[in-house]
């Protein structure tokens, strides 16, 4: 039969645990987080330093990417080059420890979750996670793609990110109306 001391140990555990699983506006990551350290992080992570060409898929922020997102970009990114529109990729898919760290980082430089939510997701609703969002620049390029990327099935996602894209529709499709930033929610219907 459990002793009062047992139990009390049992509840402080599940307190600690519940609280360490918890995240609040209140709370303040770090830059620096213990998740940039780790060995997804970094280009094998999905890191871009500048910009790369959607040709360079050898790298992992275009070879992790949903096979038909990379296909329509291909497509897009070779009839931009003929209208004299170079376009190139400034960040795909993303290890959730970078992307925990844009989060992080996110945070901190806007002092809460919510306000970095505009900006930002953390890794579990990142599309750049799951391989099925891409950053394009530069604005010309963005521009380009705003036109003509719904022939392609690419859509402008978010009315605060013109880089942002995501397969959306069919190519040819009409894109779905823009969220105005990453934090609001598509209503279903």
């Amino acid at each position: 039969m459990p002793t009062s001391r047992g139990i009390s140990c049992l509840l402080a555990l599940g307190v600690l645990g519940l609280t360490a699983c918890s995240y609040t506006d209140d709370a303040q990551p770090k830059s620096g987080n213990y998740l940039a350290t780790q060995p997804d992080s970094g280009p094998a992570g999905g890191e871009i330093e500048d910009r790369i060409s959607p040709s360079d898929t050898h790298l992992p922020a275009l070879a992790r990417l949903h096979t038909t997102l990379l296909a329509a970009l291909h497509s897009a990114a070779a009839d931009a080059q003929k209208s004299g529109v170079a376009l190139y990729v400034t960040s795909g898919w993303r290890s959730a420890a970078f992307q925990q760290r844009l989060w992080d980082d996110a945070v901190v430089k806007y002092g809460s979750a919510s306000v970095a939510a505009q900006w930002v997701h953390p890794p579990n609703l990142s599309k750049h996670v799951s391989g099925q969002a891409v950053d394009i620049g530069p604005t010309n390029a963005d521009d380009w793609l705003i036109q003509h990327g719904s022939d392609y099935g690419l859509c402008q996602t978010y009315a605060n990110e013109m880089w942002h894209f995501e397969l959306a529709t069919t190519p040819g499709g009409e894109c779905p109306l823009q969220l105005s930033n990453p934090s609001d929610v598509r209503a279903e219907g």
